[in-house]
């Protein structure tokens, strides 16, 4: 994938198959790493499957015999200097987390994170999602569930509190950032 954000929202989609309520993504740049680590809250992997959760030729998807999200995540990791990790519980949930190198040549750009995480929100108003940014000692925090208590039965997916909360992101993100791009 050409951008992370595109890992994330494939991995994020996985955890809503999983029935999450609760999806938390974040995104830390600090000393010259970026890590993301997405967690949830859904049915988790039973030991056997987590084993093989790497190999594209696992899934639990019955339209194609393929799973390319995972392992697309931890090539890109790796390519770009860093490392991967999954763990999971069944009947608790999965922690996806991956480091880059935040200069290396062959990392992939973040790219439109806002676009993610709007989308995951659209598709689904009843999960709540947490997104954390944290660039070096500055970080900006969003969740859905106290977006939805000041709303007053207004839905987190009308389209103007989607843009709102874009607008939101994207300010927050190149406030932290002092204007750069990662």
């Amino acid at each position: 994938m050409r951008e992370l954000s595109l890992n994330i929202l494939d991995i994020a989609e996985n955890s809503v198959k999983a029935g999450a309520t609760l999806i938390q993504i974040s995104i830390t740049v600090k000393c010259g790493i970026i890590e993301i680590r997405i967690e949830d809250n859904g049915c988790g992997m039973n030991g056997e499957f987590l084993k093989t959760v790497i190999d594209p030729f696992t899934t639990t998807r019955t339209t194609r015999k393929v799973g390319m999200g995972i392992p697309l995540f931890k090539m890109a990791a790796e390519q770009a200097g860093g490392s991967f990790n999954i763990t999971s519980t069944e009947g608790i949930g999965t922690k996806i987390s991956a480091t880059f190198q935040k200069d290396h040549i062959d990392r992939a750009p973040i790219g439109a994170i806002e676009d993610t995480v709007i989308a995951l929100i659209a598709a689904d108003c009843k999960i709540d999602y947490t997104f954390c940014y944290s660039f070096e000692e500055k970080d900006f925090a969003l969740d859905t569930r106290e977006i939805k208590a000041q709303l007053d039965n207004i839905p987190i997916d009308e389209s103007e509190v989607l843009q709102f909360i874009k607008g939101l992101i994207i300010e927050n993100i190149l406030s932290i950032n002092g204007g750069v791009v990662i």
